[in-house]
């Protein structure tokens, strides 16, 4: 069995009884970074094997992991935070699973995607998720066009680096924009702020961002 658990964005409490049961019960922990997981599994008292599972080796270990799930081990599957597979490794190794038929469970939990969006107070009845917004300039530049012109909200991952970078894009082929920096979700320094794109790219050029960053962006 393979069971997907979704953990905390950022407060190590926002997690499941149903996912705590399953991590108890895994006889191995698949995670995304074994320190990181280390601390959430600390926090709640947790002790089991893990093993490293993230972009750099997940083509790699997918076969080996399968072939436990295929032997009758209960493998579970954790991300650094949020839902795995979701702009984190995880679809490799769930369509494998797939593939063999082999049994697939995905608990419900934390996301920063729709966290961010019930939060923003932009419209939600629908909405677009892009992952991260391109590195280079010129495709980032085409993504936020293509936001503009969607009638959904979008949603984005962003780097607190590039931040007023993409608003400032943001600000020249759509000035009028609604747009929300959500930052820091469900930790002490939690922040949405919401504005046109310009005077948001002024304020995180005067106060440069930290953190885990969600950028959404609608043209109503």
């Amino acid at each position: 069995m393979l069971t997907v658990i979704p953990t905390p964005i950022g407060n190590l409490q926002d997690i499941t009884l149903r996912a705590l049961d399953a991590l108890r019960e895994a006889d191995v922990i698949a995670a995304e970074d074994t320190r990181h997981s280390g601390i959430l599994l600390h926090h709640h008292g947790i002790s089991k094997p893990m093993v490293s599972f993230h972009e750099h080796n997940e083509a790699g270990k997918t076969a080996s992991l399968v072939e436990e799930i295929a032997q009758g081990r209960k493998v579970a599957l954790i991300t650094d935070a949020g839902m795995p597979g979701i702009s984190d490794p995880g679809f490799r190794l769930v369509r494998a699973c797939r593939e063999r038929e082999l049994p697939v469970t995905v608990l419900p939990g934390p996301s920063a995607v729709v966290t961010a969006l019930a939060g923003s107070g932009l419209p939600s009845d629908s909405f677009y998720f892009g992952g991260f917004l391109p590195v280079k300039s010129g495709q980032r530049r085409n993504e936020l066009e293509a936001a503009i012109a969607r009638e959904e909200t979008s949603i984005y991952f962003e780097s607190p680096y590039r931040l007023a970078k993409s608003l400032g894009v943001l600000a020249e082929v759509a000035p009028e924009a609604a747009v929300c920096v959500a930052r820091e979700l469900s930790k002490k320094f939690e922040e949405y702020r919401r504005g046109k794109p310009a005077d948001l790219a002024a304020h995180y050029d005067a106060h440069p961002p930290k953190g885990e960053i969600t950028l959404l962006i609608s043209n109503k």
